[in-house]
């Protein structure tokens, strides 16, 4: 049966077209050190450095309000992600669509706005980026997001060098609603505890490892959230990110997309960009 996405952005529609994805052949080798470099070099001399949160600074919330409807007018969404380079962001794909609901790459349709560096709205500080362009997925419901600036003050989540394990314990943060049926995102962040139980073919199957909550699991508006490994909750390792099921917050799996089988093109979407 198919499941509903996480976010009220768009539908999941299953693997993305490789014709969908822009820059998508070969390019030179990128690290996120090139990157970070080149931001440093170019970033304006800022009065004061931002203040960020001291636990998972590299999550982030994505808010849109002016999501374009067939009938004219416009809605409000949002979802959840990490960053993984000074100025990308891993999100799930069916965050930025076209107007009928397939997922885009390119300019986004509508002003989509990134907070990182939070662990409540209230916060003071923490960081803000506006997403200038997308990148979907060829195999699967995640998009890269590009930023209108670097986040320099942030380390971000790095990228995984080997397949997860079954039994390999991992963490999930997110901004989602606190309810299945009054979606909006939280004004705080989200965090859980989960086992990888069963290995796909781009997918994962998450187990918890406490009853679920809507407090400790995904709900709508987690998609894109990640699913991580850090031991000192400040740096980790990207392994996965929320895109559908089960409905929230019932028992079962939580079915997130690999970022293992990915890294080799977010390479490459990255190098490609940064040219």
């Amino acid at each position: 049966m198919t499941k509903s996405p996480r976010g009220r952005i768009g539908k999941r529609l299953g693997t993305v077209a490789v014709a969908m994805i822009l820059g998508a052949g070969g390019a030179g080798a990128y690290t996120v050190a090139q990157e970070r470099a080149a931001a440093e070099t170019s970033r304006p001399h800022a009065a004061a450095k931002p203040v960020l949160s001291h636990e998972l600074p590299f999550n982030a919330k994505l808010t849109a309000k002016d999501i374009p409807q067939l009938d004219g007018s416009v809605r409000s969404g949002a979802c959840s992600g990490s960053l993984i380079a000074p100025q990308w962001v891993v999100t799930a794909g069916h965050c930025f669509h076209s107007i009928v609901g397939t997922p885009d790459s390119g300019p986004p349709r509508y002003h989509m706005a990134v907070t990182l560096g939070k662990l409540k709205d209230s916060d003071p500080g923490g960081e803000t980026a506006q997403v200038v362009d997308v990148r979907q997925s060829p195999v699967s419901d995640l998009a890269l997001a590009k930023l209108d600036h670097a986040i320099t003050d942030i380390v971000p989540l790095a990228l995984p060098t080997a397949p997860p394990t079954v039994g390999e314990p991992l963490q999930f943060a997110g901004w989602g609603s606190l309810s299945s049926t009054v979606v909006k995102p939280s004004d705080h962040l989200k965090r859980g505890t989960f086992t990888v139980a069963e290995i796909h073919e781009y997918t994962l199957g998450a187990a918890p490892t406490v009853p679920r909550t809507v407090e400790n699991s995904p709900c709508p508006d987690d998609s894109g959230g990640p699913f991580f490994v850090s031991a000192d909750g400040v740096t980790g390792t990207l392994v996965a990110i929320v895109n559908n099921g089960p409905a929230c917050p019932q028992a079962g799996l939580e079915n997130v997309a690999r970022l293992d089988v990915v890294v080799d093109w977010i390479h490459r979407q990255m190098g490609l960009a940064s040219r």
